[in-house]
């Protein structure tokens, strides 16, 4: 595959892969969830698109969203280790960005994840965020085997998220200030979105077939954003980033280190609205794709469109511990 152009000890690993399936909602910065686009025909300056690529990543263009268990069919992770060791997870995740009232001002959001399969199956987790950045969050899980709720500190940036070639920087403690933004120009996405290869197109347990390479994305519009680490001895020096000019969908970030490329990660979006006057950045996660070429380890985690909902009319009672002490093993 051309990479730069395609596409107890229990407790303690329990704790790691229960947290690292969240792709939490956490505030950085002066994005919010009132954040507007960009005024039309003109380019926006690097932190904005940053702004704005968090912005489409978090949901914050929805009240709520979930991607929900519809039947048997269900989000998974798969990873695949440099051994060719192939382990997978299901799981439904709701995200509730619609806290308004009194009652619940000080909240920004809260993520509640539930999982299905394997060792965490029966186990939930509820991470809430608040409005106050001096406020740490709240990490809640629910030990099915102990029948109790545990709370948990803040993982670090650059552990592994769920084993897999995504870290927790990747998909949720990163912030703006963590890094100098540059645009570096304006071009035309030219390959498809990676996979694990001999996986495409085969049925799968609870995402029933596993999509081909994304390749719908091609000759789109897409700014170059390079984003070097302030972070001293950090795990990369910086990373591109190729983000639509339209929606602010982030499809490919390459990681450097030392000059060298070292990591790939690939997203698909989808449009949940064609109504053109539709918040371009209510999007969804197609998939995430990830490979590591220092390891050969690569992650795919898979979004059937079918479980994806959003501005479900749910009462705020839902992202509670009281949801968690329902779950069912």
């Amino acid at each position: 595959m051309n990479i730069l152009f395609k596409p107890g000890k229990w407790l303690s690993c329990l704790c790691v892969l229960l947290i690292s399936f969240f792709i939490a909602t956490t505030a950085f910065g002066d994005v919010d969830s009132t954040l507007e686009l960009p005024v039309e025909n003109e380019i926006p300056n690097a932190e904005e698109i940053a702004r704005q690529v968090y912005f489409a990543n978090h949901f914050y263009a929805f009240k709520n969203f979930s991607i929900e268990r519809r039947g048997r069919t269900m989000t998974v992770l798969i990873n695949r280790s440099s051994s060719g060791k192939v382990t997978a997870t299901a799981l439904e995740r709701h995200l509730n960005n619609n806290y308004l009232s009194a009652e619940d001002e000080a909240i920004q959001s809260r993520d509640l994840a539930i999982f299905h399969s394997g060792k965490l199956r029966g186990t939930g987790m509820l991470i809430t965020e608040y409005k106050d950045e001096e406020k740490n969050k709240d990490y809640m899980i629910w030990l099915p085997a102990l029948r109790k709720v545990r709370r948990f500190a803040q993982p670090q940036h650059d552990d592994a998220w769920g084993g897999s070639v995504f870290t927790f920087g990747d998909v949720t403690l990163r912030k703006p200030e963590d890094e100098e933004h540059e645009l570096i120009g304006k071009k035309k996405l030219r390959t498809c979105l990676g996979t694990i290869d001999d996986l495409e197109g085969k049925h799968y347990r609870y995402v029933g077939e596993l999509p081909e390479r994304s390749c719908r994305h091609i000759n789109k519009e897409v700014y170059g954003l390079k984003s070097t680490t302030r972070f001293d001895y950090w795990w990369y020096d910086h990373r591109i980033s190729y983000i639509d000019t339209s929606s602010f969908a982030d499809y490919r970030t390459l990681y450097f280190k030392d000059g060298e490329l070292i990591k790939v990660i690939d997203r698909d979006w989808g449009l949940v609205d064609s109504d053109r006057d539709s918040d371009p950045r209510a999007l969804f996660w197609k998939y995430w794709y990830g490979l590591d070429l220092r390891t050969g380890q690569e992650s795919w985690a898979v979004i059937p469109q079918k479980v994806v909902s959003y501005n479900k009319k749910r009462r705020n009672s839902f992202w509670t511990e009281k949801t968690l002490r329902k779950i069912k093993r």
